[in-house]
């Protein structure tokens, strides 16, 4: 059934909807089976729930009389109305959207209430991970699903339901509910459960940091050639390593500079030139420590030969094309003046420096903070050689 067909199918089911006994809750030992469920299932102080697929707005009604705030949705308008018609005087609101994309804010709800949908849905697994990120800090997910029909069935076993929930949760209870005919009005002999999801909490940020050697003579940078590293094997690069569990970056940094150049440097000898947040294409991001200093006295010397396929002295108004991109974007900045810099590659994007294509470098000057959304949406593009 095509998205339109189903859209006049469940607006003609609408008037009858209700007729089911657990559509309607009419019955009172119906009604009263599924409030004593929505009792155990939702928090125990007033909560915000979204109500996804909400049909006639029936779980919708018990949630807000049991002291919820209470958000519906369904992508049918005669149902939403009928909705919005029983739970007239509750406080809770509805609204006409698709329950896989809900017209709602990320990290409003306490609790995502889905009840016979998720099944039906062309890409479930999404589904998840759209309404898990609906959900505030110790949210839940209350999924009431199964595997209906003896001769044809549809929908998803208990277990199916649980593995696909599996990476978003911190914990899952599976209640089977076909055995509590009060729920149904009837004896039911199919697969019928609810899944109780709580989310896992988000996980701390965290990035990797490195350091970047930006080490002058007179006009001019030191440049090593990467090879054999697996990554930006054949570019041009600055002398760089990650910061080592328990060192500082300033540390780090003349550490890394002896052990690939072989300059000796002292505290005294260097300064903070930049700080970049960069990410490598489809690469998490991680933070770039560059730090300036004289090569006067120094003569750099390839100790790694194995990582490095030679050293140069570059002209830095004149970098060459054939540099790891945010690495090229840091001495543009660095050049400019510039002190804290964004450089977060799009999947797709090429390591390398292209000077044709899209531009990654957003400069973080005083006040840019608070405009940065207004800055990548409005501004054009800047490549990473437009630096003035």
């Amino acid at each position: 059934m095509g998205e339109l067909d189903s859209d006049v199918y469940w607006d003609t089911a609408a008037d009858r909807f209700d007729e089911e006994p657990d559509h309607g809750l009419r019955e009172p030992a119906v009604r009263a089976a599924w409030a004593a469920r929505m009792r155990a299932w939702l928090p125990d102080t007033p909560a915000d729930v979204l109500d996804l697929g909400c049909g006639t707005g029936s779980l919708a009604e018990l949630a807000a009389e049991q002291g919820h705030r209470v958000t519906a949705v369904d992508r049918s308008p005669r149902m939403a109305a009928l909705a919005r018609a029983k739970l007239a005087g509750t406080g809770a609101r509805v609204l006409l959207g698709d329950a896989a994309e809900p017209p709602v804010a990320e990290g409003r709800f306490d609790v995502v209430l889905v009840r016979h949908v998720f099944w039906a849905l062309p890409d479930p697994v999404a589904a998840l991970r759209r309404w898990a990120r609906l959900l505030r800090r110790g949210g839940r997910m209350v999924l009431v699903e199964g595997r209906w029909g003896e001769a044809d069935p549809v929908g998803f076993r208990a277990r199916e339901l649980a593995a696909m929930v599996r990476p978003l949760a911190e914990h899952t209870e599976i209640e089977q509910l076909a055995h509590d005919t009060a729920l149904w009005g009837r004896p039911v002999r199919d697969e019928r459960y609810a899944a109780i999801v709580r989310i896992k909490p988000p996980r701390r940020h965290t990035e990797i940091v490195d350091v970047h050697l930006v080490l002058r003579r007179g006009d001019e940078v030191l440049l090593g050639r990467r090879v054999n590293t697996g990554y930006a094997d054949g570019l041009l690069h600055a002398p760089s390593g990650h910061v080592e569990d328990g060192e500082d970056v300033l540390t780090a940094l003349i550490r890394e500079t002896h052990e690939e150049v072989g300059v000796v440097l002292r505290p005294e000898d260097v300064a903070v030139a930049l700080v970049m947040q960069h990410r490598a294409p489809g690469g998490g991001a991680r933070i770039g420590w560059f730090f300036e200093a004289d090569a006067d006295g120094h003569e750099p010397v390839n100790r790694e030969p194995e990582k490095c396929s030679e050293l140069g002295w570059f002209p830095l108004d004149a970098l060459p094309d054939d540099m790891v991109a945010y690495c090229r974007a840091g001495l543009e900045a660095y050049r400019a003046g510039e002190r804290f810099v964004l450089h977060l590659h799009e999947p797709g994007d090429e390591i390398a420096h292209d000077p044709e294509g899209p531009g990654r470098a957003v400069v973080l000057a005083d006040g840019a903070c608070s405009t940065m959304a207004a800055t990548n949406s409005a501004a054009p593009s800047r490549r990473e050689d437009d630096t003035p």
